[in-house]
């Protein structure tokens, strides 16, 4: 074996190495400088690209500034403002603290900032490539800081060969700007990608204006605030209604203290908080801020600070979960459908955006269009909303006030002391079920419901899964299930999946009612089974009910566990196609609007939508 002599490192390679540590890609750079920024005080930031970044990476902000004689000194490896000593890092409220991203941006580009406190008269420019200053010069500035990077890894050309596409890279960075403009919403963040703007948020504190700049009208107009605060957090943020879902979950974003994680456990007490009201493989939109007062959070868990872990996780989990369940449940969640299309149109339960009102915080509206958008906004609630509806401050809007300048129109005088609360009868009431009128039943499926000019659309087999699921849920809570004994009893035979199945979720089939025993080999026998499943062919049931549990998650709570299996009982419902009388059809919905939340099957499907009279007349042209 050959051995090598131990040598000690050159500072250009010990440089190149610690860059590449910090700075991976265009976005690592632009993260960092964002950050440091943020952490500036900056109200506004602008950013700009281009090539993905590959070429060239310009930052500008309106902080602090650096002074001119501590130019140099901040590109030294672990030079930093935030921190002082190893005490600090239990009690971090900035961004970044690590002091390395100037020294490693400049080790791998070249770097040219040009910075002036407000307090200094006149500003500095300073030059650095590959780690060796170039030059330092007074020159005039904005209060503030620019810095521009040209031609990233130019002396490390392996590197650069291991970056994607343009458009890839500039997708990174757009990404990590919208969830720092979504968690700094008093900062305009502006972003240019090859001379076109792709981002502009107005920094007016507003994070409902934030989040429509980011995520547009259609998730804007159907989400719903929430605020819970204790001894340990405060939690503050959005939530969408259940007509907001994806296939993944790029749209659940969490922050703590400012900072944007990606944390299993909160993705996991949100989804959980949506059960019943998604379908299965769907996740919902949220947008939580958590704020720690007493609680311990290590965010140094991962390099990219992207990852936290929780002194306390369960206490944490319950709470985001009590957070989206209690918002979600005791809330009338019928949703419109507009005839002739598949998008849905729903009058939102929060402050919203009637359509014909375009809803731009940037753009201003005419002083005299005033009066006629809140009468237009006022008609429309009146006219398609038949349930009760709080409206807040009509505060989306901009408008020009008297002096010709943007002014909010929430910040009026006039909008301040105005609420906008309607309250109609609910669908749901008592007083309303004595006008219902049922037309009839359509393709044997769905029945139908006329109520203050709407047409209510009930799916009979989505409303009996309901009705016999929060039967379920309260005899099994009241340890009141019954079970119905076979005999002889039904011998099955499983795979070695299946058993292990069945073991591992024994205890939640027994509650349930069935009455099962080892048979030998690889067969059970079924001697007694939940009396709403009796009349069913229990084989079939019992396997589909063993196969669906293959969906739990390991980490699921025991309680969790017991509520989706029973969700998999509510096999004895009526299905499509299955012909109901108008008796039976009306003790269903009677059933069906009892419970709490009627609106959802277990399984996360719409039980009701309704169609407004307005719409129907506008499909039939009598409205124009």
């Amino acid at each position: 074996m050959v051995r090598n002599n131990i040598n000690v490192l050159s500072q250009t390679t010990i440089d190149k190495i610690a860059a590449g540590e910090v700075v991976e890609r265009p976005l690592s750079v632009v993260k960092e400088l964002v950050e440091n920024s943020i952490d500036s005080g900056a109200t506004a930031i602008s950013v700009e690209i281009k090539d993905g970044g590959k070429t060239f990476i310009r930052v500008t902000d309106n902080g602090c500034g650096i002074p001119q004689e501590e130019l140099s000194r901040a590109f030294l490896r672990h030079s930093t403002s935030k921190i002082n000593d190893a005490s600090d890092l239990m009690d971090i409220h900035s961004l970044g603290f690590r002091g390395e991203a100037l020294s490693s941006i400049s080790a791998v580009s070249r770097v040219e900032l040009i910075s002036k406190p407000s307090e200094q008269f006149m500003g500095c420019k300073y030059v650095i490539e590959g780690s060796k200053e170039e030059s330092v010069e007074e020159v005039g500035a904005p209060d503030g800081t620019t810095i521009f990077v040209y031609q990233l890894f130019y002396n490390t050309p392996a590197r650069r060969k291991f970056l994607k596409s343009d458009t890839t890279e500039m997708n990174y960075i757009v990404e990590m700007i919208e969830n720092l403009a979504l968690s700094h919403p008093d900062i305009s963040f502006s972003f240019i990608a090859n001379g076109k703007e792709k981002i502009h948020t107005a920094g007016n504190g507003i994070l409902k204006d934030c989040i429509y700049q980011i995520y547009g009208k259609e998730i804007t107009s159907s989400i719903l605030s929430v605020h819970q605060e204790d001894e340990d957090f405060i939690v503050d943020g959005y939530i969408g209604d259940s007509t907001i879902a994806r296939g993944n979950r790029n749209l659940e974003n969490f922050y703590i203290n400012g900072r944007y994680i990606k944390s299993s456990l909160l993705s996991k007490a949100v989804e959980n908080g949506y059960i019943g009201f998604l379908m299965q493989h769907q996740y919902p939109f949220c947008l939580l801020n958590i704020k720690t007062k007493n609680a311990n959070v290590d965010v140094n868990v991962h390099p990219t600070k992207q990852e936290v872990r929780f002194d306390d996780e369960i206490h944490i989990s319950d709470m985001i979960y009590k957070i989206v369940s209690d918002k979600l449940n005791n809330r009338e969640d019928i949703r419109d459908v507009t005839a002739g299309k598949d998008e849905e149109v729903k009058v939102p339960k929060e402050p919203s955006i009637i359509d014909e009102i375009e809803y731009k915080s940037v753009q201003p509206f005419e002083a005299s269009r005033l009066n006629t958008i809140k009468e237009k906004l006022v008609s429309e609630i009146h006219k398609d909303s038949p349930y009760e509806r709080q409206y807040k401050d009509f505060y989306e809007s901009k408008a020009t006030n008297d002096n010709g300048q943007n002014a909010n129109i929430g910040s009026t005088t006039a909008f301040q002391q105005q609420k906008m609360v309607y309250e109609q009868t609910s669908f749901l009431s008592e007083e309303a079920k004595k006008s219902h009128k049922i037309i009839g039943q359509l393709f044997d499926t769905y029945w139908l419901i006329e109520y203050d000019e709407k047409l209510y659309i009930i799916d009979q087999h989505a409303a009996h899964e309901k009705v016999l699921f929060e039967k379920t849920m309260k005899k099994l809570g009241e340890k009141q299930m019954t079970s119905q004994m076979i005999s002889p009893p039904i011998i099955v035979s499983l795979t070695t999946k299946e058993r292990n199945v069945l073991n591992e979720y024994m205890d939640s089939f027994v509650q349930l009612g069935f009455v099962l025993e080892d048979f030998g080999g690889n067969e059970y026998a079924i001697s007694g089974v939940p009396a709403n499943l009796f009349s069913l062919d229990t084989q079939a049931v019992f396997l589909e009910m063993l196969k669906d549990c293959e969906e739990i998650k390991p980490t699921d709570s025991s309680e969790l566990v017991l509520e989706k299996v029973a969700s998999m009982s509510c096999k004895a419902a009526v299905k499509g196609h299955d012909k109901l009388s108008i008796l039976e059809a009306e003790e269903l919905i009677t059933d069906l609007l009892a419970l709490d939340n009627p609106y959802h099957c277990p399984h996360g499907r719409p039980t009701i939508i309704a169609m407004s009279k307005y719409e129907l007349e506008k499909k039939f042209k009598r409205i124009v």
